[in-house]
């Protein structure tokens, strides 16, 4: 019984994009590795910017210092 965690940030992600993502990763196992799609388990963890954090800052400060260096000329 495969299982798959994926963790992706919490920001615009809709429904439609997640079972996309549960399906091919889905179709992925069964084709690969021969696994039974009944019995393979996708979950999604939806994590907020200010959980996350790479590089000593919340990813919500990095993508707002993104933003203001991108904002100059």
């Amino acid at each position: 019984m495969p299982f798959v965690s994926v963790r992706i940030t919490r920001d615009g992600v809709t429904s439609e994009q997640k079972a996309q993502v549960i399906a091919e990763i889905t179709e992925t196992l069964e084709r690969v590795l021969k696994k039974d799609p009944h019995l393979t388990h996708i979950v999604i963890e939806e994590v907020d910017t200010d959980n996350w954090g790479y590089a000593g800052i919340t990813t919500t400060q990095y993508r707002k210092q993104l933003a203001e260096e991108e904002g100059k000329p």
